[in-house]
């Protein structure tokens, strides 16, 4: 049995993205409630002491302590489910809980874990000194090499792990060929899907088992809270993560699933805008003075453009551009820019940028940074939802600095 119920109002099979967005896993009260209910409450209270205890041998379904289930967030669980077409979901405080979370619960000391170079500065984290901690052996391989996966595999090796599009240099790993070779070894796939969003990308299409996202990046989408999720099959859940939730207790706020939930009825409508700004932002790059390279996944000229258009409906709202002069200058663009905000947050409606070597992976050495391709001079800008124009005359100053 679960630890809560879900809504027993299931959505038609042929209701589409932006419909489950809006209306996936609601569950109203006896009020009929057209805004989802806002539960702010810890505990819940039992008709008898026999029905709590059934309720804690699993016997009666129903909410027991917000810890582990809460209505809120079990509307915001199911609506992600559905959207990211999982059979379950479950919400976290952050992404880096989601992340952990959907690590240790299901890891043991002497399993092994094969994990892509080009991660978010905190995964890389997890992966190289966390997990370690705990007697899981790690292998960081290169993401796009297919054989470098192959090759890592151990008896022992129990999970792969990546982010595709990669934080912050976006390369992309192809999702259908590390899934194949995982299972074929009995490991399962872990996918961080937080850059392309379950709107232009949805990884167990081609075969991950578990995909994490931070919901404080696009899921809000406004900067206003945090809050992470983690999707799965049933058996999944019900082998490792309820249990491990439910005892360690990384869990999500009311509140803040609920703020997530009216984020949701507006993301696929945000992210389309996002990436269509932000194709355009990138070509205007290109053609800049003082910018050596941009990379963003639908211009042709990125090495995986191929995979880009296989895996992703669209290119996204991150864009790698580098400057020439190392940090100096990409410190005075930054300092220049007056319409864009400096900031390591990402799919925000105010566009941000940042500079990767120095906040979101300066704990990694030069020579690691050097392999992943983050210079001196990199910056990651976070297209957000302002008149692509402005920004466009935003950037054209700042980079005048340059010249």
């Amino acid at each position: 049995m679960t630890d809560k119920p879900m809504s027993t109002k299931k959505p038609p099979s042929s209701w589409r993205p932006r419909t489950l967005a809006v209306r996936g896993g609601t569950h109203r009260s006896e009020n009929q409630e057209t805004s989802e209910a806002l539960y702010l409450t810890s505990g819940y209270a039992y008709d008898s002491a026999e029905q709590a205890w059934a309720r804690f041998k699993g016997e009666d379904i129903g909410f027991q302590y917000s810890r582990f289930g809460n209505p809120t967030v079990s509307m915001f669980e199911e609506r992600m489910a559905l959207l990211e077409g999982m059979p379950v979901a479950r919400g976290t405080a952050t992404g880096m809980a989601a992340v952990t979370t959907a690590m240790l619960c299901h890891l043991r000391a002497g399993d092994h874990v094969v994990a892509a170079k080009a991660l978010f500065g905190s995964c890389r984290y997890v992966v190289e000194e966390l997990l370690p901690r705990y007697g899981i052996e790690t292998t960081l391989v290169d993401g796009p090499d297919l054989k470098s996966w192959e090759r890592s595999v151990r008896p022992t090796t129990k999970s792969f792990f990546l982010e595709t599009p990669s934080n912050p240099t976006l390369d992309l790993v192809d999702l259908e060929g590390v899934c194949k070779i995982a299972h074929a070894h009995g490991a399962r796939v872990v996918v961080d899907n937080v850059f392309a969003t379950p709107i232009l990308q949805r990884p167990s299409e081609f075969g991950a088992d578990v995909v994490v996202y931070s919901a404080t990046k696009h899921i809000d989408g406004q900067g206003r809270c945090l809050g992470g999720v983690v999707l799965c099959d049933e058996k999944f859940l019900a082998d490792h993560l309820q249990m491990f939730i439910r005892n360690t207790g990384p869990s999500l706020s009311p509140f803040n699933a609920w703020v997530l939930l009216k984020s949701l009825e507006t993301l696929e409508l945000r992210v389309r805008e996002h990436c269509r700004s932000a194709a355009l932002i990138a070509d205007f790059l290109a053609e800049q003075k003082g910018v050596t390279k941009v990379i963003y996944p639908s211009r042709r000229d990125h090495a995986q453009y191929a995979l880009a258009q296989k895996q992703m409906s669209a290119g996204g709202s991150i864009i790698a551009f580098e400057i020439a002069g190392g940090r100096e200058e990409a410190f005075r663009v930054e300092n220049a820019l007056r319409l864009v905000d400096i900031s390591n947050n990402l799919g925000d409606s105010k566009s941000l940028i940042t500079h990767p070597a120095t906040t979101t992976h300066w704990r990694l050495t030069p020579e690691a940074r050097a392999e992943l391709g983050i210079s001196d001079g990199l910056l990651r800008l976070s297209v957000g939802l302002e008149d692509a124009e402005d920004l466009k005359a935003d950037l054209s100053q700042a980079l005048a600095v340059l010249r």
